[in-house]
């Protein structure tokens, strides 16, 4: 289990934990990661909480507040979900056939749809982080990554061969994904009525673009898991503030 942390920790966060890249390890650990995907992501939730009620103990506007906490998780995660949005918005936005929209996802530069995305959604979680409060934060954070875990259950295969999404892709049982997901649902109360609709209503979100991945794309790859953690984010905090 400790192989499977440390790998969720090294793709999760700007942790720099050692590990290895060759050998059955990966394989091995690639299998238990995800499992760890949803505590990675509340330790990171509670850290960008932890900032934003710093922030507005210090006499900072909610708004303010809200951006350094939101700046925060994406700091800790090193961009690289932001960036799978950016790259999946760019994908998903090409006619090409799969194998070139993957193409225009590996490229280094972010086009016109990647960049769109991108600052909509910070807008969104900054203004909706700013209503719903930290706690909101925390738990839209737990819900992104539980999305990610979520996708990574056995009936979705990988886009390609090689990358982060063939490392994962269908690494976790569906019963263990439901589970997680359930805890998340209960725990999530606590933020309010509105709490578990908003857990759930962003891992809707998250599916529904992790479907329109594996048709238009053939399966998932590490861009599409980062969108798919962003879109639940966002989703979630959406809901939090509105109730």
């Amino acid at each position: 289990m400790l192989s499977g942390l440390r790998l969720a920790v090294s793709l999760l966060t700007i942790v720099p934990v050692r590990r290895r890249d060759d050998g059955p390890e990966p394989l091995a650990a690639a299998r238990r990661a995800m499992l760890w995907a949803p505590l990675v992501g509340l330790l990171l939730g509670a850290i960008a909480a932890g900032v934003m009620a710093l922030g507005t103990f210090a006499g900072q506007r909610s708004l303010l507040a809200a951006a350094l906490g939101v700046a925060s998780l994406v700091a800790l995660t090193r961009g690289l979900h932001i960036d799978g949005l950016a790259d999946t918005a760019d994908g998903l936005g090409t006619r090409l056939p799969p194998a070139e929209a993957l193409a225009v996802m590996r490229r280094g530069d972010t086009g016109p749809f990647g960049v769109v995305s991108v600052v909509l959604a910070l807008i969104v979680q900054v203004s909706a982080a700013a209503q719903a409060g930290p706690l909101a934060l925390m738990f839209a954070a737990t819900a992104g990554r539980v999305a990610m875990t979520w996708s990574c259950r056995r009936s979705v295969p990988a886009a390609r061969p090689d990358g982060l999404g063939a490392l994962v892709a269908g690494s976790v049982s569906t019963v263990h994904a439901a589970t997680l997901a359930l805890v998340t649902l209960l725990a999530a109360v606590t933020v309010g009525p509105t709490g578990a609709l908003g857990v759930l209503a962003g891992l809707g979100a998250g599916e529904i673009l992790l479907q329109r991945c594996v048709r238009r794309l053939g399966g998932v790859t590490g861009d599409v898991l980062g969108a798919v953690s962003e879109v639940a984010v966002t989703v979630a905090l959406v809901i939090f503030a509105a109730g």
